[in-house]
């Protein structure tokens, strides 16, 4: 019997019956980690969820990574307009990441 793995909804992709989105999966997949490694990472996924979502991910790729590439500009704009409006908070995270003080310290 057939069976969907992937649904569309609140405007992204989904596993579906969770609340795991296909991008988790994908990234993952590409990263080259295997199904059952996947499956470790997103308890909530079955290995036959696995396969199906990049089974999904492979006959509709090139719409699938072109929303991929949407969602990393749409995050880009987001955190640029946050640091915009939260300069100093992001100099104090950047001092923290990478070990220098802050301009407040």
């Amino acid at each position: 019997m057939a069976t969907g793995y992937v649904e569309q909804r609140e405007g992204g992709y989904y596993i579906v019956g969770t609340r795991v989105s296909l991008d988790s999966v994908v990234y993952a997949f590409l990263r080259g980690e295997s199904p059952e490694g996947i499956v470790e990472s997103f308890p909530a996924l079955s290995l036959e969820q696995v396969f199906g979502a990049v089974a999904f991910y492979l006959a509709n790729r090139q719409s699938i990574d072109a929303y991929l590439r949407d969602g990393r500009v749409e995050f880009a704009c987001m955190r640029d307009e946050a640091r915009r409006k939260h300069p100093a908070l992001y100099s104090k995270l950047e001092a923290a990441r990478y070990g220098a003080p802050s301009p407040s310290a």
